[in-house]
């Protein structure tokens, strides 16, 4: 039995469409290819699972009952933690206007229906790769803290740290997304999911759990509270 430390984490691919046997074969091909796959038939299940998984990249119908896949699209991209995951769209409209609005839209690429499996993982991979999204199997430093995402281990100075899987999630959370204030109310949907209903005050419970986590050398200064607004991790006022 492997420990949580040793978990190497795969691409994970969103699969967005209202038909089953659709979404079956895009299962196929992909987990084929190595990538984990999660699945959605509406845009409010797609909308959600965004939120709960942080997925690599989403394939999405564009024509869906209810809200369409178009409007899931522009609803991502107006949604600060969730503007940077790129979307393929899924699609029999195949005229070159319907594509272009479609791209408009904020889509990172197009694939009219029907198409093979193998142009299907050829054009994840390069949307993956044009966009960085794989760079977040990169580690990150800050200061003396290094977070290894392959090994799934965090240390300082070379000492390995101990993190639960919320503090290890949340930590992944500030690394990739510095700079910026955010509100407990979007904490919570990152690291605990938007179908998880909590007390903004499990967030500062796991913050307090965090800091003391990599309190060594100072690193704890980087988690900092914004008065009134939520928190931030930031290394230009650390030390102020």
């Amino acid at each position: 039995m492997k420990e949580e430390n040793d978990f190497m984490p795969m691409h994970t691919i969103l699969v967005v469409d209202d038909e089953a046997a659709i979404r079956d074969m895009l299962c196929i091909a992909l987990e084929a290819a190595d990538y984990n796959v999660i699945q959605a038939e509406n845009a409010q299940q797609a909308h959600a699972a965004t939120l709960d998984r942080n997925p690599d990249l989403v394939l999405l119908d564009w024509m869906m009952p209810g809200t369409t896949g178009l409007e899931l699209l522009r609803r991502l991209k107006r949604d600060e933690l969730t503007e940077k995951i790129p979307v393929i769209m899924l699609t029999a409209k195949a005229e070159e206007d319907s594509k272009i609005y479609g791209l408009d839209s904020g889509a990172d690429d197009y694939i009219s229906k029907p198409f093979s499996p193998r142009e299907l993982v050829s054009r994840v991979k390069a949307v993956l790769r044009r966009v960085g999204r794989e760079d977040l199997d990169e580690p990150i430093s800050v200061g003396e803290l290094v977070f290894d995402p392959i090994s799934h281990k965090v240390s300082i100075s070379g000492s390995p740290l101990n993190l639960g899987p919320t503090e290890y999630k949340l930590l992944q959370f500030f690394l990739t997304h510095q700079e910026r204030v955010y509100s407990r109310d979007q904490i919570l949907d990152y690291v605990w999911g938007s179908n998880v209903y909590l007390d903004e005050r499990t967030v500062d419970v796991h913050i307090r759990r965090l800091r003391k986590a990599i309190s060594v050398a100072g690193h704890e200064n980087y988690v900092q509270t914004v008065r009134g607004a939520g928190y931030r991790f930031s290394t230009k006022l650390a030390h102020a």
